[in-house]
């Protein structure tokens, strides 16, 4: 009779688990070469929605206005592949850069894209 609780739980737990939205990069991180300042990249991610559910994007959270994430308006359903692109405005901007990209969704968990530049100064 003591087990049968903790089993419940556990299965419940399992099922739950298993139900929503999920999506996974192909990759997640990107290095993009050295470029001169005042140019602008980008990038584009693909996933797929590996969950249950359509997937809705719902926005996306970054440091600097200077990065900027193009994503799908509908829902993505389960099975289906799509992309998102990432843009990175490099003026003024110099030296190392190491950004990171929150994506805003209703999947489980937290979805992070990254990406590396190195911006050298225009020499006159």
């Amino acid at each position: 009779m003591k087990l049968i609780f903790p089993i419940v739980f556990i299965l419940s737990s399992a099922l739950t688990s298993f139900s929503g939205a999920e999506f996974f990069f192909t990759e997640n991180k990107h290095d993009f070469p050295d470029v001169v300042e005042g140019v602008q990249i980008s990038h584009v991610f693909e996933f797929t929605n590996k969950g249950d559910e359509p997937l809705i994007i719902s926005g996306f959270e970054v440091a600097c206005p200077c990065t900027a994430l193009i994503y799908p308006e509908t829902p993505i359903l389960p099975g289906q592949k799509s992309s998102v692109k990432l843009t990175f405005d490099t003026k003024g901007k110099y030296g190392f850069q190491d950004r990171t990209v929150l994506i805003k969704s209703n999947a489980k968990g937290k979805n992070k894209l990254r990406f590396r530049v190195y911006v050298n100064e225009i020499k006159d």
